[in-house]
């Protein structure tokens, strides 16, 4: 039996950040991970290939799109399907690997076995009971099911199998327009699959500002992707040329079928704590599955806490590690804290999509009067000169302060760029603030204070 003073079940974005960062405060940290790699979801199997397929993609849609119109002339390149996967593969190694060096550098004991928690304070990996005086739940999520779907991983898939498949498909249905089935979406139809979104509600990307979400599905659309809006998917079922679909439109009740070669099921995610011993422990759980916790991540049980995925909130990597942060100061004895209202949210297709703070239909909602600067990238000189000129910066300012309430923004870098916008808020910084920031030329962050100045008297290159 060995003694920690933490204990963190998961080895994922959240649990391996508080790991190193419960590590760099003193404390004497074990983290208990089941797969053969660290990461968790993300690294292995989510946030990373799906990046790294993302941009093996963008490049070949950029060479047959936009390369003879700078004057690189040739043939095009052709697509070696499992030569893609292995860059994918080299590109998971690398990041697990180093999460790996930053564990042994600081200290961090990885248990490797699946962990459950026999009693307070007390963690069981394989055979073997370890204590630690706090125990942290850090065990992320796992696809939602859907009735009437049965995924096998191969032709009804979630990210995961769609991460894998044996060979492009000529079609796929994804059943979700959530940020995973259009940024998986997006791989595939930039491969030349034709791929079908079918959602449940009326709009894509469900939460996003409207306005924005509107652009995005037309531009969407542009390059070559189907939605089928307001559709109750009913079931699923394999063929033998792939798997069908059957939808029921809710404007009507008309029910359909859709046939693809490959299915991605992609209708969210929800906590995967099962099998921890909970129920056991008496540890408080919400309708939703999550765990219930306090403004300091701690469970109804002393010592017990929870963090990320498996916890109340936007399912976000970045999130899991502010509060993995924020808890290991906490533990520490210091003062952690995770400032909610500016998380930003990223869909990592092209263009890119990124948020953070109030929606325009959020702050009516609460009967806030705002006002509203936005700047199209049409007037982004950078942004034109590469072909990435669709879209724009809305950025929403109080009426009478001139406080940032939120941004959004549909464009070039937007993953990036939006994290300007994140640091002025977490300051409480009005949108003039960003409007007599100098801003380099030519660059897209120049849309940034373009909307900031459409706050005010108005954008200069608008």
């Amino acid at each position: 039996m060995a003694e920690f003073d933490v204990i963190i079940i998961g080895g994922g974005p959240g649990g391996y950040v508080c790991a190193i960062r419960a590590a760099q405060l003193g404390l004497k940290v074990a983290c208990v991970e089941g797969r053969d790699t660290l990461g968790g979801t993300c690294l292995n199997v989510g946030c990373i290939p799906s990046k790294a397929l993302l941009n093996a993609t963008h490049h070949l849609h950029e060479v047959h799109e936009n390369f003879e119109k700078m004057g690189l002339m040739g043939a095009n390149p052709t697509v070696d399907w499992a030569k893609m996967l292995a860059y994918k593969d080299d590109v998971i190694a690398g990041n697990t690997k180093g999460i790996e060096f930053l564990f042994k550098k600081n200290k961090v004991t990885w248990l490797k076995g699946w962990g459950t928690i026999p009693a307070p304070g007390q963690v069981k990996v394989g055979e073997e009971v370890h204590t630690a005086k706090n125990i942290v739940i850090a065990t992320g999520s796992e696809p939602s099911s859907l009735p009437g779907v049965t995924v096998d991983e191969q032709v009804i898939v979630t990210s995961t199998g769609a991460l894998a498949l044996p060979a492009v498909p000529k079609s796929m249905v994804v059943i979700g327009a959530g940020v995973i089935g259009l940024e998986m979406g997006s791989v595939y139809a930039r491969l030349g699959t034709q791929v079908t979104v079918v959602e449940y509600l009326d709009a894509i990307t469900p939460g996003m500002d409207a306005e924005v979400a509107k652009a995005f599905q037309k531009i969407l659309t542009k390059q070559g992707i189907k939605f089928i809006l307001g559709a109750a998917v009913q079931g699923a079922e394999t063929t033998g040329t792939g798997a069908k679909v059957t939808y029921k439109l809710r404007k009507d009740d008309s029910a359909h079928d859709l046939e693809a070669e490959v299915i991605l099921v992609a209708t969210g995610r929800k906590p995967y704590v099962d099998g921890l011993g909970l129920e056991a422990l008496g540890v408080e759980r919400l309708p939703r599955g999550q765990i219930k916790t306090d403004d300091h991540f701690s469970t109804n049980i002393k010592g017990l806490y929870a963090i990320g995925d498996a916890i109340t909130g936007p399912m976000l990597a970045h999130k899991a590690e502010d509060e993995g942060m924020a808890l290991a100061e906490i533990m520490a004895g210091k003062h952690g804290h995770v400032n909610y209202n500016v998380i930003p949210g990223v869909v990592y297709t092209t263009p890119e999509v990124a948020s953070v703070g109030a929606t325009e239909e959020q702050l009516k909602e609460q009967g806030r009067a705002y006002k509203v600067g936005k700047f199209s990238f049409m007037g982004n000189a950078r942004a034109k000169a590469v072909f990435q000129a669709e879209g724009f910066v809305k950025i929403l300012a109080d009426k009478e302060t001139d406080r940032i309430l939120g941004a959004h923004i549909i464009g070039p870098m937007a993953g990036d760029l939006i994290h300007e916008v994140c640091v002025a808020m977490e300051f409480g910084a009005s949108a003039q603030d960003l409007a007599l920031t100098c801003h380099a030329h030519p660059t897209y962050s120049e849309a940034v204070r373009e909307a900031a100045l459409a706050c005010g008297d108005g954008a200069i290159h608008a």
